[in-house]
């Protein structure tokens, strides 16, 4: 991952969908339709510029993985820790200790509390006195419309309702396999395209 944006990936990164995309459709088609520079050197500009957001994404996406093992593993010392002294206080007969910096250390003793927890022993009395909840099966019934008989059966008590879902047209950026980084490539073109 580099460190230093292009002016297109600032801008690609800025988008929303709460913003116009008019500035940004007017850069791309000026970068598309400049023909000072070969065609291709324009898709690569282009693509990098996308994959490079991909690669912050999926270095994003691995940063948070470590961060949340390790805000595991951290807390489970901190509570961990805290139980250690705390058990060689009380070994030692000492309930505080008085510091400079911190006002004190003191041993909090250990609790107990009880939790009420439910097991049913027959639940076919319980359910017959009325403690029961019905719900309708809903992948049960999705399976019974998708035969004849079923939806002889379920017609009149079941509506189905269609939805259209439309994903918007993507670009999608093919990826030649090589051993120079996107990052090194795209700032490769940058420099080209100044020195220009």
């Amino acid at each position: 991952m580099k460190l230093v944006n292009t002016r297109l990936q600032s801008q690609m990164e800025r988008i929303s969908k709460e913003s116009s995309p008019e500035y940004f459709m007017d850069y791309i088609r000026s970068i598309l339709q400049d023909t000072t520079k070969p065609y291709h050197q324009r898709a690569d500009f282009v693509g990098l510029s996308i994959l490079e957001i991909q690669t912050k994404i999926e270095t994003l996406s691995k940063d948070i993985q470590e961060l949340q093992s390790l805000k595991k593993r951290l807390s489970e010392a901190f509570e961990l820790s805290k139980e250690i002294i705390a058990s060689i206080f009380e070994s030692n007969g000492i309930d505080r200790i008085d510091g400079n910096i911190i006002s004190s250390l003191t041993l909090a003793p250990q609790t107990s509390k009880t939790k009420l927890s439910l097991k049913i022993l027959d639940e076919k009395a319980v359910m017959g006195l009325g403690y029961i909840k019905y719900e309708p099966d809903i992948a049960a019934i999705e399976l019974a419309m998708m035969s004849i008989e079923g939806m002889e059966e379920l017609d009149q008590y079941v509506a189905i309702e269609s939805k259209i879902i439309t994903t918007p047209a993507k670009i999608k950026v093919n990826v030649k396999r090589t051993t120079v980084t996107q990052a090194d490539e795209l700032v490769s073109l940058v420099e080209n395209q100044k020195a220009a």
